[in-house]
């Protein structure tokens, strides 16, 4: 029975590099399937394509606000049997998307599994992980680590001039670097953190 997945994490924890795996194992088999990424900051491009830091990479359509992902996928498996989409940065879907993607696990049968950030660099979610976080039939975390070891949870923005950033839009095309973090380094970070918070404190 197929299932509407979330795979949910913070930068840098190998999600492209898990989705192109999972991708690469059912085409070894003799199945078919179809990726998406988000299209939001790539305007000048025809193609998408996935990549990881590894370098594993492959060709996927691109998708934007306002795209019926429903309509794109049953029409893509009425021309050729599709046996599961795979869609990176899910975190960009809008919320009436992810509903379209459940259509497609519902009424078409196709499983879907999606890729993304749950958070921003604030600790807001995402609309479409939030859409995501409720209506998903399983939810899984890919972990990573803070600089401490303990599981990163959060991400701050650098800023072209190393400095993290406090405040700005949700989504920040450039030279921005993202680092992962657990809650209570991205707190400090942030500059959440009082002095006579940190009154006994020895953590690193």
């Amino acid at each position: 029975m197929a299932k509407l997945y979330f795979h949910y994490a913070t930068m840098n924890a190998g999600k492209s590099t898990m989705l192109l795996q999972a991708s690469h194992n059912y085409r070894e088999r003799g199945m078919h399937t179809l990726l998406f990424v988000a299209g939001h900051y790539r305007k000048e491009e025809d193609v998408g394509y996935i990549s990881s830091r590894i370098g594993l990479e492959s060709d996927a359509e691109m998708f934007r606000d306002g795209d019926d992902l429903y309509a794109r996928i049953a029409e893509h498996h009425q021309s050729k049997t599709t046996h599961c989409v795979f869609l990176d940065e899910a975190q960009f879907l809008t919320d009436e998307q992810v509903w379209q993607l459940a259509r497609v696990v519902d009424r078409l049968n196709i499983p879907v599994m999606c890729y993304g950030l749950r958070t921003d660099f604030q600790g807001n979610l995402f609309a479409g992980s939030q859409r995501l976080l409720a209506i998903a039939d399983e939810l899984r975390e890919v972990r990573t680590i803070c600089r401490c070891g303990r599981k990163a949870t959060m991400v701050v923005r650098l800023g072209p001039d190393g400095k993290v950033a406090q405040e700005g839009d949700q989504v920040a095309i450039g030279k921005d670097v993202y680092v992962s973090l657990c809650r209570q380094h991205w707190e400090e970070e942030m500059g959440r953190v009082r002095a006579e918070d940190l009154i006994g404190f020895t953590g690193s």
